[in-house]
């Protein structure tokens, strides 16, 4: 059996030429997104955070807040690293960083420092495990 033959359409009329973009405007409709030197201000101090560092929103955004702060602060009602800030904003950590340091500076977020997991695990847990594996 062999498989049926495809046959190529051919336009019927030459397809319209897309409109005139704006400058001010992408295809979508929306604004282009700001340069990241406008979001974060002046280069100034920074906090010292880390990657892993744990940032907990103490209040909710104000009205005057910028609307990345205002995201920054929405999610972050549980502690959550700056990394996955980053990831979920998708901006740089740099930028992060400065958003954090303008926001610990308010006094709208806290920063914790990541929970440490012990080097070695309790000897009497691993001999419980092992006894209740061996009864199996």
């Amino acid at each position: 059996m062999t498989p049926p033959q495809r046959r190529r359409r051919q336009p019927e009329q030459e397809p319209a030429p897309p409109p005139p973009q704006d400058d001010a405007t992408s295809g979508t409709g929306e604004r282009p997104p700001e340069r990241l030197y406008i979001l974060t201000g002046e280069d100034g101090e920074r906090a010292p955070i880390d990657l892993v560092t744990l940032i907990v929103a103490r209040a909710d955004p104000p009205p005057s807040a910028a609307p990345e702060q205002s995201a920054l602060l929405r999610i972050c009602q549980a502690p959550l690293s700056v990394a996955e800030i980053s990831a979920y904003l998708n901006l740089p950590i740099s930028v992060v960083t400065v958003l954090l340091t303008e926001l610990l500076t308010a006094e709208l977020v806290q920063a914790r420092a990541p929970v440490v997991r012990q080097a070695r695990a309790d000897r009497s847990l691993l001999e419980a495990v092992m006894h209740g594996l061996q009864k199996l």
